[in-house]
């Protein structure tokens, strides 16, 4: 199996207090009385796949409400090629945790491997997770881009399939390339390059020099302020009446006296030698530095026109120092380039014709792939279809050839359905009927049971409205596609829920004047009544039905 969610775990969701569920593989069913709940678990799966919510879904009372589901994944590389390119930890022992976490101050957040991310990208994660069909869901099947997957899945030839998307994307690579490298290289962008490589060059500009011409030239325009102020320093370190450094003579004499009388204050005169060093060093720094300063006016106005200069160049090209001098290195490249535009050109056209024949002849070989398979999976489905209560119906996939290939090739496919003999056959998107449409969605998810893309399937009540032979049909088709894939299946048919591997049930009741959901799951004789319970009644008659109904799966 692709992926199989082992646990979903709900905290304060709606009418849930608390609820961990731990799924079995094949074929899960979920029932319940209505208004138990059962649509709360949907609305959990759902948040996981990145739906929208907001507080409204918080349990009355409550902070927060969370949702944690753990999944296991059998083939890791293609999600953790995913979550690496977004910075999240990647899957461990197959392992992939996802949580969302909805708060009442709004601060909603969503988890991945532990790692915080954005509600998009959970989605674009769960979109390959999940394939979740309702009454009024977005189906994935329904796009034209997804069903060529299916009809692509079903055709085999995987290596084909993969070698195509490298080489028409170096195509279009090869021919972003020349049609740039055409434009650019015109005579007047030439003449641009050349201006601005001599200007630049010109400029003779060196890493660092800006930094260390503004600090020279703070120095140098506030010369005699500074002047001033170191020579006040000295001043009163070494050459005025009350200097500090004499003043510390005086000190050490007194310290010393100190000393003799009591040697306990031996660590005073320690002090004072330290103070006296450290002063007499910012004396001899002080003096070495008014010695560097430079009152020359010639000198400043060279610096301040260096500078103009240096100000003028990275503004205009809106580069530092380092991105001027990148940049002349990539207008002498192109310049380089540019003296030999033609063979340069006629190199970049051939490459692009080839890899345009390469691709063509990829495109035309899928396309005899993919026309014998979709034959076959056509065929198929139309079997599916009339076991699921479409006698008459009519299906069909119809192609267009484009004049240009695109990233997936020359074909554009759509499923094209009709219920009734007598009735155009129509795209399935344009199918009105919920019930139909889930038919045929579980139609073609039988036919596609070995090759499907997406590992866990959730019907949320999709045989709403069928007869019990059509519900017993149902049943069986989710039974078939439980031998292949993780089957999680809403119902209140019981002919669907006799079918299934592991059976839930979702309950409610009323303690201490709140309302709580449980879930658990039921065997034996609490299976055989919740079916007798689903079929009118506990009745003797209702019983023996739902034996029948075990027996039969």
């Amino acid at each position: 199996m692709p992926a199989t969610l082992r646990s979903l775990r709900i905290r304060n969701l709606a009418l849930v207090e608390q609820l961990d569920w731990e799924l079995a593989a094949g074929f899960n069913v979920v029932t319940g009385e209505t208004g138990a709940g059962k649509s709360i678990i949907i609305g959990a799966l759902k948040m996981i796949l990145g739906e929208r919510a907001d507080k409204s879904v918080i349990r009355t009372g409550e902070e927060q409400s969370s949702v944690e589901a753990l999944f296991h994944l059998q083939d890791v590389d293609r999600i953790n090629a995913l979550l690496a390119e977004e910075g999240v930890d990647p899957c461990e022992d197959g392992e992939l945790l996802i949580r969302r976490v909805i708060s009442v101050s709004g601060a909603n957040r969503q988890f991945i491997n532990g790692c915080q991310t954005t509600l998009g990208f959970l989605k674009d994660v769960g979109d390959g997770l999940v394939d979740l069909h309702g009454p009024h869901d977005h189906q994935s099947l329904l796009s034209k881009e997804y069903q060529l997957r299916l009809v692509d899945a079903f055709a085999g030839n995987e290596n084909l399939f993969r070698s195509y998307p490298d080489v028409f994307g170096r195509w279009q690579q090869t021919r972003k390339e020349l049609d740039e490298f055409e434009a650019d290289t015109a005579g007047s962008n030439l003449a641009l390059w050349r201006h601005q490589l001599t200007e630049i060059r010109g400029a003779g500009i060196r890493l660092g020099e800006r930094a260390e011409l503004e600090s020279q030239y703070s120095v140098a325009a506030n010369g005699r302020r500074i002047l001033e102020l170191t020579g006040a320093g000295i001043a009163l370190l070494s050459e005025s009446e009350n200097a500090l450094l004499t003043q510390l003579g005086e000190l050490a004499r007194l310290l010393r006296e100190l000393e003799k009388i009591d040697g306990q204050t031996q660590e005073f005169v320690q002090g004072h030698e330290r103070a006296t060093v450290e002063l007499e060093e910012l004396e001899r720094s002080l003096v070495s530095y008014q010695q560097r300063v430079d009152l020359d006016p010639a000198a400043l106005q060279m610096m301040e026109e260096r500078l103009n200069l240096l100000e003028r160049l990275s503004r205009k090209h809106g580069r530092d120092e380092a991105g001027l001098l990148e940049l002349a290195a990539d207008l002498e490249t192109k310049l380089s380039r540019g003296e030999h535009r033609e063979s340069i050109l006629e190199k970049l056209r051939l490459d692009a014709e080839n890899l345009q024949q390469q691709v063509r002849s990829i495109a035309q070989k899928l396309t005899r792939i993919r026309h014998a398979g979709a034959v076959e999976l056509a065929e198929s489905i139309r079997k599916h279809l009339q076991d699921l209560g479409f006698a008459q119906a009519s299906f069909d996939i119809v192609w267009e050839t484009l004049n240009e290939p695109n990233k997936t090739g020359l074909d554009q496919v759509e499923f094209l359905f009709s219920p009734n003999p007598g009735e155009p056959l129509k795209p399935l998107r344009a199918i009105a009927s919920s019930g139909e449409i889930s038919r045929v969605m579980l139609a073609i998810k039988t036919a596609l049971a070995q090759q499907d893309l997406i590992g866990l399937l959730v019907f949320d009540e999709i045989d709403a409205n069928v007869g019990g032979e059509i519900a017993s049909a149902v049943g069986k088709k989710m039974q078939t596609l439980g031998e292949n894939r993780q089957v999680v299946a809403i119902t209140h048919m019981p002919q669907v829920a006799a079918g299934a591997r592991t059976h839930f049930f979702v309950s409610k009741e009323v303690i201490e004047g709140r309302t709580r959901t449980s879930l658990q799951e039921v065997q034996g004789d609490e299976r055989l009544h919740e079916l007798a319970r689903m079929l009118g009644g506990r009745t003797s008659s209702a019983l023996e039905h739902a034996r029948t109904l075990l027996r039969g799966t």
